[in-house]
């Protein structure tokens, strides 16, 4: 079912732990960075939990297995089950073996993550493209994987053999910054074979409906840091989202948001799930949040008034997303951000 076009955040007069059964809730930027839980995220959590909220972590990131990302997660304070853990890799796994025979060869370009979940469907992992794989299953390898792996896949691949990848995000966070992702090593076989993989993570169909099946959430809410992956992947699933602003996503980029990347809910962290949203209102000023209210203007947007720098941003969000309708806004919102410290 299509939803109409979202013009304005929205409000919610109950907490969003209340509100929502299951929380979907992305890592990397949501829940820790480099390794480390980023502020608020283990109280914040362990209360949604305590008051009966399901709590499950959502990643494209393919190379660690459930079992190590939930240590990694229990070691952090946040005490979670191998079974709260949805990773690309099931996904891809799940989307191979409903398209190949059951204990089928597979070739896996990627780490222990992949291979583990392909074992799960009944597939059997192989190494080289003279194995005669029915598939070619491609997630992220780490930093130090090995080059002659994507020769591997290539071969493979130029055959005519079937070729999944586990996401295509391009980048992905590291301790020391930015860092190439899968999407950047998918590109390798690609300019090598001119073919195109059939991909399963986040944004796309096949991580919501894997997610969905493992949680059995009922009123799921997505919650994440990044727009074309957790915001665009809720909006395909046709479920809320909450954006949160302690990973990539800065001001001026949720402002420009099309359509399909624009959250139900914004808020600073994951305290966010502890309390209801204010409504954002049109009048014959503009849109008003808290103490704020902001305007498309001839070329920019405005803000006017004070109070807490969400309420503004919130404020413009409606602004930005209304004068866009169905596109993208091209405001210049510099001097309205700054306002904001943002």
């Amino acid at each position: 079912m299509s939803r109409s076009v979202r013009t304005s955040p929205e409000g919610s007069e109950r907490p969003l732990h209340e509100a929502y059964d299951t929380a979907l809730l992305d890592l990397d930027g949501v829940v820790y960075a480099g390794g480390e839980a980023i502020a608020h995220a283990v109280d914040s959590l362990a209360e949604a939990r305590a008051d009966g909220m399901h709590l499950a972590y959502v990643t494209n990131n393919a190379l660690r297995t459930p079992d190590a990302v939930a240590g990694h997660l229990t070691e952090l304070g946040i005490p979670t089950g191998a079974e709260d853990v949805i990773t690309s890799a099931q996904a891809v796994a799940r989307l191979i073996s409903e398209q190949v025979p059951a204990g089928a060869k597979v070739l896996v370009i990627g780490g222990e993550g992949l291979r583990v979940a392909l074992r799960e469907r009944g597939l059997t992992p192989v190494d080289s493209a003279d194995d005669d794989p029915a598939a070619v299953a491609q997630g992220y390898g780490g930093p130090d994987f090995p080059w002659g792996r994507f020769a591997e896949a290539s071969y493979a691949v130029a055959r005519g053999v079937p070729w999944f990848a586990s996401n295509t995000d391009l980048t992905i966070p590291s301790g020391r910054g930015i860092a190439p992702g899968n999407g950047a090593a998918v590109q390798v076989v690609r300019i090598a074979t001119g073919a195109e993989p059939q991909v399963a993570g986040k944004p796309l169909p096949p991580m919501h409906k894997e997610t969905i099946l493992r949680t059995g959430a009922k009123r799921p809410l997505v919650v994440g840091d990044r727009l074309d992956t957790d915001i665009e992947g809720a909006c395909n699933g046709g479920v809320d989202s909450l954006l949160v602003l302690t990973g990539v996503t800065d001001g001026a980029q949720l402002l420009a948001a099309p359509p399909q990347h624009r959250p139900t809910y914004v808020d600073a962290d994951l305290r966010g799930l502890l309390t209801g949203q204010p409504e954002v209102t049109e009048d014959g000023e503009g849109f008003r949040c808290g103490g704020w209210t902001a305007t498309a203007g001839s070329g920019h947007l405005e803000l006017s008034g004070e109070g807490a720098e969400l309420d503004g941003l919130r404020a413009l969000c409606a602004a930005a997303w209304t004068a866009a309708g169905d596109g993208t806004c091209g405001l210049d919102a510099e001097k309205a951000l700054a306002r904001l410290g943002l």
